[in-house]
């Protein structure tokens, strides 16, 4: 253990969904010192894959305007997890149908993913969904009804990372990570 002790928070705000906390810390040599914390119950994202005619693997991603950057990002379907008590996959499901009108057959846990830890508390669970039939979304706010779809060969998205078009971190580790089981799938046969 670090010997480090969190001695409590004060809210500084409570949204509906965060809240902003100086939390108070002493350290292993007996100094205190405050930090600023996003308190978060976490997010889920989800990486449906799909296979063409030849069994060449592709992924739907979302094109989304994010205010925090006042510009569109490219994203893996994703979201809050904004329901006490739901396991993240359930969490998963609800968004790849919200977002990109697709249920998922099958959902597998890829990763936890800590996203910001000098500022939040937040862990994104990243689940890869197989076996997708198309839905009917749910699309809730601005931002989400304004969203376009992106079907693109697996490829393609990871040379969108390469580039630089890609920058997200749970699509970037979503996707990365899809790639790495599918090499091994691939190499081992299974």
């Amino acid at each position: 253990m670090s010997g480090f002790r969190h001695l409590g928070d004060t809210d500084v705000h409570l949204g509906y969904v965060w809240k902003v906390v100086i939390a108070e810390f002493e350290s292993p040599n007996g100094e205190s010192f405050r930090r600023d914390i996003v308190r978060s119950p976490g997010a889920v994202g989800v990486v449906p894959l799909v296979f063409d005619a030849e069994g060449l693997p592709s992924v739907v991603l979302v094109r989304q305007y994010r205010p925090s950057y006042q510009r569109d990002l490219i994203e893996i379907p994703a979201g809050m997890r904004d329901r006490p008590g739901e396991p993240p996959a359930d969490t998963g499901r609800r968004e790849l149908i919200e977002e990109a009108g697709l249920a998922a057959g099958q959902m597998v846990h890829l990763l936890d993913m800590i996203p910001s830890p000098g500022m939040t508390d937040s862990v994104c669970s990243i689940f890869l969904a197989t076996e997708c039939t198309v839905v009917e979304h749910d699309r809730h706010g601005p931002e989400e009804q304004a969203m376009e779809l992106l079907h693109l060969p697996l490829d393609d998205a990871l040379k969108m990372i390469d580039r630089g078009e890609i920058g997200d971190a749970k699509t970037v580790a979503g996707l990365l990570a899809t790639d790495r089981r599918l090499r091994l799938e691939a190499s081992t046969g299974t």
